[in-house]
């Protein structure tokens, strides 16, 4: 082992981190970690524009949630893990890019999981991914004493036996794995709850808070590039730059506003416990899968326009207007709810159902969802005006 500035260090000891750190911020592996994980993330939404626009509904939803749950899941494990026992060295963040590896990996898988059910990339990615982070539990535990080891043991423990079981899922027959994934699924999610049964782990506030928010504008800033090369297409190809005006500026709108109400008011104040941030961070798979399922739906909502989508008006606008809804009502059941009270408790929730109900408006559906969600900004903003200042929010 030895010593020096962080990064320069082979390996330290793997120490828990003070959960009131003053100024904890995101570090630039963390970064570099988000905007490579975003590249499956648009690897999962162009397939779901993909099987929406060709009517595939069941294989688009069955294909979108299971991929973008193991995007996020590996994404979430790491930045709490890191919250916790970041140490910069060598060793750290060699396997933190072994991490990316496994991510990249799994990307490249994503497109086989939709068109052909073939999970073997996929997984094989995720595994690689997963095991990393068992690897790194294990250094955990070895700077850990009493309870707090034992927890870091049974993440590692926890972590390992998941992965055996999704090598094991590649064994059954094609038409089995859709009812296998759930089970999956509330394995990998019972190890965090079961691991931190007796303690919990020394997550930063603050920083867990940076987190999502940085990544939550890394997969809005996806959801944006998405629907721009989509609408540079159609224009070069069809010449059909009046249909796709109004998508184009209902889909800014409801973008611009996604980003407004996410970041109104801090939430790390909050995030006090371990139930609170679980809820918190669980709930983020739907704020996540919402906001890039919105790019997806604008790339749908183009090649209807153009006459490329073999599915009805109204269901390309759907594909806007129902993540949208639920990325509004998520984002303020998960924490744009508080400190609020009185009208402005319901302006989001009743925006939500208002773009929902504007699916019923046809081809003019995008434009009217995206002017009701600014109408939404401008109403928080107007009822926020009104009242003494008490949490900082402006929604």
């Amino acid at each position: 082992m030895t010593t020096g500035s962080p990064g320069e260090s082979v390996m330290r000891r793997m120490l828990p981190r003070r959960r009131d750190e003053a100024h904890r911020v995101a570090t630039s592996l963390e970064l570099f970690f988000d905007l490579c994980f975003v590249v499956a993330v648009g690897q999962a939404g162009r397939q779901l524009a993909l099987a929406l626009a060709e009517g595939h509904l069941r294989v688009a939803l069955i294909g979108y949630a299971s991929t973008f749950f193991a995007v996020w899941w590996a994404w979430m494990n790491f930045t709490w893990f890191a919250s916790a026992y970041d140490t910069d060295d060598v060793v750290y963040r060699l396997t933190t890019l072994v991490q990316i590896t496994g991510a990249l990996i799994m990307a490249a898988g994503i497109p086989r999981m939709f068109a052909s059910r073939d999970f073997a990339l996929g997984v094989l990615g995720y595994v690689v991914m997963r095991l990393a982070m068992v690897t790194q539990w294990l250094r955990a535990a070895r700077g850990e004493q009493g309870a707090a080891r034992a927890m870091c043991r049974d993440y590692a423990l926890g972590i390992a036996l998941v992965q055996v079981g999704w090598v094991l899922m590649l064994l059954l027959p094609a038409s089995a794995i859709p009812y296998v994934l759930p089970v999956g699924v509330v394995a990998e999610l019972a190890v965090p709850a079961v691991a931190e049964r007796r303690v919990q782990s020394a997550w930063h506030p603050h920083h867990i808070a940076e987190r999502y928010g940085l990544f939550t504008l890394i997969v809005l800033g996806e959801t944006v590039s998405a629907a721009t090369v989509a609408m540079q297409s159609a224009v070069d190809e069809h010449q059909a730059l009046g249909r796709l005006i109004p998508i184009a500026i209902g889909g800014l709108l409801v973008c611009f506003a996604a980003w407004w109400i996410y970041f109104a008011a801090p939430i790390h104040e909050h995030l006090r416990s371990n139930r609170q941030a679980f809820l918190w961070g669980y709930g983020h798979y739907v704020v996540f899968a919402s906001a890039a399922a919105i790019g997806a739906g604008l790339e749908v909502a183009v090649e209807q326009a153009v006459g490329t989508a073999h599915i009805t008006t109204a269901a390309a606008t759907a594909a806007v207007t129902v993540p949208a809804a639920l990325y509004l009502v998520t984002v303020w059941a998960l924490h744009s709810r508080h400190g609020k009270a009185g009208a402005a408790q319901w302006v989001l929730p009743s925006t939500a159902a208002l773009v929902l109900a504007c699916t019923a408006l046809g081809r003019s559906g995008v434009l009217a969802a995206g002017l009701v969600a600014a109408a939404a900004v401008a109403v928080g903003l107007g009822l926020h005006a009104r009242r003494p200042v008490q949490d900082g929010s402006t929604t």
